[in-house]
């Protein structure tokens, strides 16, 4: 719910930007004709979450008051809403901001992996070890962590890696969220381990094995899928696309037009794609990637299925 609320009743304290306001990007604020969207403040502690900028401007064109929506949860919760916010929109926060940010998220949240840090702070999963090996106590007594996607995971995953590899192994059509959730690792990590199968070496690093003084046999070797799309795929692609268009069951259903759009989406070619990928500022890299990572792993699972739906009605 959206209120009004006195500017002077809100505090501007405890920002992740350190550097204070841009006051260019105040004004441009300032000048715009249109409803800004509502800031968002603690309600515990009266503190701006999101909108500093926002704040200035409305006080800038004189406003007493100023649209807020509240956030109701821990002091520690609102800071990292406040890092993700200024991550996702608006004046990106710098490295530095977001660095310390992290380092602060790391602190108040230990149970959370580094890639839900990353996610959180805008920088990379290897960055986030990096800070946590170097903050005071870095990894003593952590067993377990809450990944991305909320699932508990233990942080030496040696025994799920093993069991990714078998069934790998068995069914390298599985995708890898099949594996990860039986395997109880993360995608990525599954990743890993058949990107690993695939050069023959074993699943588990050097780094993640018990010290029990067992031999490590390396994992059987995986077809190795083409790296690198052929530059007329996309064409075919287009071309069955608009096969699929003309079909009148997907075009005359809600259904059907949304898989048109999202599959039309996949019928630009790799010269377009490396015009995006150029175009992608740097503080939005590592999101996109990750957004990109897992809507490939998304697709994967969909293909999977419906060539399951194929096999059924064959």
């Amino acid at each position: 719910m959206v209120v009004e609320v006195e500017i002077g009743s809100l505090s501007t304290t405890d920002s992740p930007r350190t550097s204070g306001v841009d006051p260019e990007h105040v004004q441009a604020l300032a000048v715009v004709q249109t409803p800004l969207p509502p800031i968002t403040v603690h309600r515990p502690t009266m503190r701006v979450i999101d909108g500093l900028h926002r704040l200035r401007a409305a006080e800038l064109q004189g406003q007493r008051k100023i649209a807020v929506k509240y956030f109701d949860g821990a002091e520690d919760d609102a800071f990292v809403l406040a890092v993700e916010s200024n991550v996702t929109h608006g004046l990106p926060l710098t490295t530095v901001d977001r660095k310390r940010a992290a380092a602060r998220i790391i602190a108040t949240h230990p149970q959370w992996s580094d890639r839900m840090i990353a996610s959180v702070s805008g920088i990379a999963p290897g960055t986030v070890a990096d800070i946590r090996r170097r903050a005071p106590g870095g990894r003593d007594g952590e067993e377990s962590r809450i990944g991305h996607d909320g699932r508990v995971r233990p942080i030496n995953g040696a025994e799920g890696r093993r069991v990714a590899s078998e069934l790998i192994a068995q069914n390298p059509a599985l995708s890898l969220r099949q594996v990860a959730r039986v395997a109880s690792i993360s995608p990525e990590t599954v990743r890993d381990v058949r990107n690993r199968m695939m050069r023959g070496e074993d699943p588990v690093p050097r780094r993640g094995r018990r010290t029990n003084g067992e031999d490590h046999v390396p994992a059987p070797r995986v077809p190795r899928p083409s790296a690198v799309p052929d530059r007329d795929a996309a064409q075919d692609r287009a071309t069955a696309v608009k096969r699929l268009k003309a079909d009148p069951a997907l075009r005359f259903s809600e259904i059907g037009r949304t898989l048109l759009r999202l599959l039309n989406i996949h019928t630009i070619s790799m010269e377009e794609w490396d015009q995006i990928i150029e175009k992608v500022p740097p503080h939005c890299r590592g999101i996109v990637a990750y957004l990109a990572g897992e809507s490939a792993e998304m697709w994967t699972e969909v293909a999977v299925r419906v060539q399951s739906k194929v096999a059924e009605t064959a």
